[in-house]
């Protein structure tokens, strides 16, 4: 069974759980564990590095070198 079966059933399973208590236990080992994440390795951009990066996207704009709203919902079709 493939991941995106295992997360369907799973949220089908929550949603019809009536168990307060089991729901709350799941509920907070969820919580718990994003907020365990760790983000350290994360590095914010530098101004320099959000310039030129906006200024990339600026010329990727100009130059046509984008998808629309569209193509990317074309494209979404196909996964």
């Amino acid at each position: 069974m493939d991941i995106q079966t295992r997360k369907l059933n799973l949220i089908t399973y929550l949603a019809q759980l009536q168990d307060e208590s089991l729901f709350e236990k799941i509920e907070e080992y969820i919580l718990s564990k994003m907020e365990k994440e760790d983000h350290s390795d994360f590095v914010p951009f530098t101004m320099e590095e959000l310039i030129s990066r906006i200024e990339k996207s600026e010329d990727d704009f100009k130059n046509g070198r984008f998808k629309t709203q569209e193509d990317l919902e074309n494209l979404s079709t196909n996964w």
